[in-house]
């Protein structure tokens, strides 16, 4: 377990999260190595998309990850000039997590959660690193990061 795997899992402990974190021995960097080991359907797993606004704020577009986020559809959603994706440092910098380890919470930022996402029951999302998930139910996931559900997918 790394630095990133036990910040997560003590954001998790101190917001007395109801979720399960999972350390992996495969790299689960992409949707379908993820799924593949948790035995799981793509279906079930979220990206997070991170970007910047004109103003330096960090948006997290949250999809399905079989989906893209649209930044023509998140400037239309919050009423602003069409963000930029963030780099890998900006994306380190803004979440405090490695690009393909990010979560759906547990830092500052814009949520903006795709409808897609939102139907759904329970996801697998980044569990701070590039070998870790945290399993957590739609609903939880809502109260935490307090996103706005709009859709966000191509």
């Amino acid at each position: 377990m790394d630095q990133y795997d036990l910040k997560i899992k003590e954001y998790m402990k101190k917001t007395n999260m109801d979720a399960e974190h999972l350390v992996l021995n495969k790299s689960c960097h992409t949707v379908a190595e993820a799924a593949e080991a948790v035995n799981a359907s793509i279906h079930q797993f979220v990206k997070n998309i991170c970007m910047i606004d004109q103003d330096g704020n960090l948006i997290v577009a949250i999809v399905k990850g079989e989906d893209r986020a649209s930044t023509s559809r998140v400037s239309k959603a919050m009423n602003i000039e069409r963000p930029r994706l963030a780099d890998e440092n900006e994306v380190l910098e803004g979440t405090g997590y490695p690009a393909g380890g990010v979560p759906s919470l547990g830092y500052d930022a814009i949520f903006l959660i795709d409808p897609n996402v939102a139907e759904l029951e329970e996801i697998y999302t980044g569990g701070g690193s590039t070998h870790s998930l945290v399993k957590i139910k739609v609903e939880h996931l809502l109260k935490i990061n307090k996103g706005k559900i709009v859709r966000v997918r191509k």
